[in-house]
């Protein structure tokens, strides 16, 4: 899925950088190959799959078009924390989709192999968009702002060149993020309901050894990353963004209502 130059994605890879990457020497496409993950996995319900499932998913592949899944053309790295508690901290990998200049929609995974835990989904917009949500609706949203400046977000494998014009771009949009798999509690199973994440602000707030588990993984560095990036300049953060920082927020709790229009 990590496809090498994945997209036009978030209007980085215009076609006269994408020709210009790819006059780079080939050895210097796999500067920062994304390791293995070694992770522990939790095995989820059920045993391993038969040969007559192997067979079945085999012939649905080569059948059906997934034209969706095909569209998914960039993949990032990053965190995430629980919005009523940032102690909950998360890794999640990104599959996203270009929709719009505007707009791109992602699925995440709690790695990036193919037994991976489908554990949220992301919605990413432009600054221009995100200024004309509504206020309610922007408690919702926060800024990636600080992800892209600090080198704790990575397009793995994706060339300096390209990955730099990449979060330049990056840098003043907006993310609406739902984990559906609260994985940091129930490795095994999808239990409870969606929470909603947020990214951080500021220097002190990821979990060090974290960053520092997915940078050995990956074979990256945030730091080297930080500095890379220190010629992006800095946005301001539109007002509404990243609400949690002002000691409360919203987030989903189960409620018990009656059914409207139930037919038996």
């Amino acid at each position: 899925m990590t496809r090498l130059f994945g997209c036009g994605c978030r209007r980085t890879f215009t076609s006269s950088l994408f020709k210009s990457a790819l006059l780079l020497p080939f050895s210097g496409l796999l500067t920062r190959e994304a390791g293995a993950q070694d992770k522990p996995e939790a095995p989820t319900p059920g045993p391993k799959r038969t040969m007559k499932s192997h067979v079945l998913d085999t012939g649905a592949d080569v059948l059906q078009n997934k034209k969706p899944i095909d569209a998914m053309s960039e993949y990032l790295n990053g965190f995430h924390f629980y919005a009523d508690d940032m102690g909950r901290q998360v890794e999640a990998n990104h599959f996203c989709t270009h929709l719009t200049e505007d707009f791109h929609q992602c699925v995440i995974y709690d790695s990036n192999q193919s037994n991976a835990k489908l554990i949220g989904i992301e919605y990413i917009v432009s600054e221009r968009v995100f200024k004309s949500l509504p206020d309610e609706e922007k408690r919702l949203w926060h800024s990636h702002h600080y992800e892209v400046k600090s080198g704790e977000l990575v397009a793995p494998r994706v060339p300096d060149i390209a990955e730099h014009a990449f979060m330049k771009d990056l840098v003043t949009t907006y993310g609406k993020t739902w984990h559906t798999w609260q994985i940091d509690r129930d490795k095994a199973f999808p239990f409870g309901i969606p929470q909603l994440m947020m990214g951080f602000t500021q220097d002190g707030q990821a979990n060090a050894s974290m960053v520092q588990d997915r940078d050995r993984r990956f074979k990256v560095s945030a730091d080297a990353q930080k500095k890379d990036r220190a010629d992006i300049p800095m946005p301001t953060v539109v007002s509404g963004a990243n609400a949690w920082e002002g000691g409360k927020t919203v987030q989903l709790t189960l409620t018990e209502v009656p059914v409207k229009n139930l037919r038996r």
